[in-house]
């Protein structure tokens, strides 16, 4: 019925529902492809800083000067002993007074040692190097965030004060290895990394006394069921904490764009249905003398209705294969060559992230089949009342 409308009204028609599945499946596509990438993006940066899960000691205060733990190998074989913990490495958050020549501002020295995993880290630097921390000597070198580098007007081998505000007063003369950003403020306004030696050395602590310890696991959906398991297994006067709940803030934010992707699913789903809708109901208004003529030679009203459902069927996966393409072809290069850019302080990102979802793209075709399927079925019960006299003296 629609293969021989060469230059017809029809094909035109034809070509809108078609174009109208595309754009509504490929910008769903992409959309969540999107999503999944913001997500992903986001968590690794806050992983990679913090670990999935945090074991320290268990007190009702929220400072960020921790009491300390002990780091026994009957503490770290507990850790190991889970098949789902990748990494384990310790650290120590002591506040303090950065000072350079232009000005002073309070930050957090996040103390980490020779087990800290910067091939991890390494995706977050900008200039510069991160140091081996933890050798044998301890070292007065830093790694700041590139927001503070511009507070203060520092770059990689500057030399600066550091004043632990304690009784007594402490303090030490830094240098500046690397320059590290993570688009977030929440980080990048506070944390600079350094020896953990020096903060075990300023607060008197021995070699075994940390602030904590972040672990790292191989699936983070798994997150939750670890951190009940790590709590009800470790000593009663250590905590665990996920990286959700220590920073609620960002993981909202998380869910509050998967609220307006689901909305968009509902928005762009309905476009696409109605815009079958009316292609079908346009079909039959232009073939009512065909249908009448088909009704008077005996067939079926069920006939009539599977003929008008196929072709519709038809443009539907016409739709389909040009939307994925199109999707497809969009994110691989967005991913590879990275085209459009993003405000970073207000996406914590630099550009559009992308995360390929193969079971998200299986489920958004069938969704797009099964929901413009159905509604093929509105449009094609007007068949039944067509009466044949009627219709094939309709002009």
């Amino acid at each position: 019925m629609a293969r021989n409308t060469s230059g017809s009204f029809t094909r035109t028609i034809h070509r809108i529902a078609v174009i109208s599945v595309t754009i509504s499946l490929a910008a769903l596509i992409i959309s969540f492809f999107v999503l999944y990438g913001f997500k992903d993006a986001i968590r690794q940066k806050v992983y990679n800083l913090s670990g999935h899960l945090t074991v320290d000691k268990y007190a009702i205060s929220n400072s960020f000067e921790e009491n300390s733990i002990l780091v026994t190998d009957s503490l770290m074989n507990e850790l190991r002993r889970y098949p789902k913990v990748t990494h384990a490495q310790r650290y120590i958050i002591k506040a303090a007074l950065i000072k350079s020549e232009e000005g002073v501002q309070g930050i957090l020295l996040k103390g980490v040692g020779i087990d800290f995993d910067r091939n991890r880290f390494n995706s977050q630097m900008v200039k510069g190097t991160f140091p081996a921390f933890g050798a044998e000597h301890i070292s007065n070198e830093v790694v700041i965030s590139a927001r503070l580098a511009t507070l203060l007007r520092l770059d990689v081998d500057d030399v600066l004060m550091l004043f632990f505000v304690q009784q007594p007063p402490r303090f030490r003369r830094i240098e500046v290895a690397g320059i590290y950003s993570t688009g977030m403020e929440e980080f990048d306004d506070k944390f600079i990394f350094g020896d953990i030696g020096l903060l075990q050395r300023i607060n008197d602590w021995p070699s075994n006394q940390v602030g904590g310890i972040d672990v790292f696991i191989s699936d983070e959906d798994d997150m939750d069921e670890m951190e009940s398991s790590l709590f009800n297994t470790l000593p009663v006067d250590l905590n665990v904490t996920s990286a959700e709940r220590r920073y609620p803030q960002i993981f909202e934010w998380l869910l509050l764009l998967n609220r307006n992707v689901l909305i968009l699913l509902v928005i762009i789903v309905l476009v696409a249905a109605l815009g079958m809708i009316s292609m079908v109901l346009i079909l039959i208004m232009e073939r009512t003398r065909m249908i009448g003529l088909l009704k008077a030679l005996g067939a079926s009203n069920q006939l009539l209705r599977q003929i008008f459902i196929y072709t519709g069927l038809r443009l539907v996966f016409r739709g389909l294969l040009f939307g994925n393409s199109i999707a497809l072809i969009f994110c691989w290069l967005q991913y590879k060559f990275r085209l459009i850019p993003l405000d970073v302080s207000n996406y914590y990102m630099h550009f559009v992230p992308i995360s390929f979802h193969w079971p998200t793209l299986i489920v958004l075709n069938v969704l797009m089949i099964v929901l413009i399927g159905l509604t093929l079925f509105i449009p094609v019960r007007i068949i039944s009342g067509v009466q044949p006299v009627q219709a094939i003296r309709f002009d």
